[in-house]
C-alpha cells in the first residue's frame, strides 16, 4: 500500500467512524425512532427532523468548499455524478430506499454501523440489502444495450 492509499484509508477510517458516531447520537441507528419519524399522526416522533435540519448548513459548506477547489485533499479528482438526468432506475431505487427506510427502519449508513454493533435486525438488513445489490447486478448485467 502507497503513502497515498494509506492516507485515503485513515481519512476514511476517520470520517465513517464520525458519521457512525453521529448516526449513534442522532438516534438514527435505533429503527423505532426512524418509524416514529415517518409514521405521521399520532405518536409523530419529530426530533429527526432537527437533525435533518442541522445536516443542511453541514453539507452547504462542505459543498462550498469543495466547489473552491479543484481536486479533494487526498485523490486527484471529486468523485460526484455528473448527470442531473431523473432517469427509471433512480426514481425505482430512491422509491426501495424509501420503502426500505420505512420498513425497516434502517436505511443503509445506520444499517453498517448497528450491525457492526451486533444488532441482529440490522444484520438481517445488510444481508438483504446486500442480497437486493446483487440481484439489481444480475438484473442490470442482462438488461443494458449496447
Amino acid at each position: 500500500m502507497n503513502k497515498t492509499s494509506m492516507k485515503q484509508t485513515a481519512a476514511a477510517f476517520v470520517v465513517g467512524l464520525i458519521f457512525a458516531i453521529g448516526l449513534g447520537v442522532s438516534g438514527m441507528t435505533q429503527p423505532q425512532k426512524v418509524i416514529g419519524f415517518l409514521q405521521l399522526g399520532e405518536g409523530w416522533d419529530p426530533s429527526l427532523m432537527f437533525v435533518m435540519i442541522g445536516a443542511i448548513p453541514v453539507h452547504m459548506l462542505s459543498y462550498r468548499w469543495m466547489k473552491g477547489h479543484r481536486t479533494p485533499l487526498l485523490d486527484t479528482q471529486w468523485h460526484v455524478p455528473a448527470s442531473k438526468e431523473v432517469t427509471r432506475p433512480l426514481v425505482v431505487g430512491s422509491a426501495l430506499f424509501g420503502l426500505g427506510w420505512g420498513l425497516g427502519g434502517f436505511c443503509p449508513g445506520p444499517a453498517l454501523t448497528s450491525a457492526g454493533a451486533g444488532q441482529e435486525m440490522a444484520i438481517y438488513f445488510v444481508i438483504a440489502m446486500l442480497a437486493g445489490m446483487g440481484l439489481y447486478r444480475l438484473y442490470a448485467r442482462f438488461t443494458v444495450k449496447g
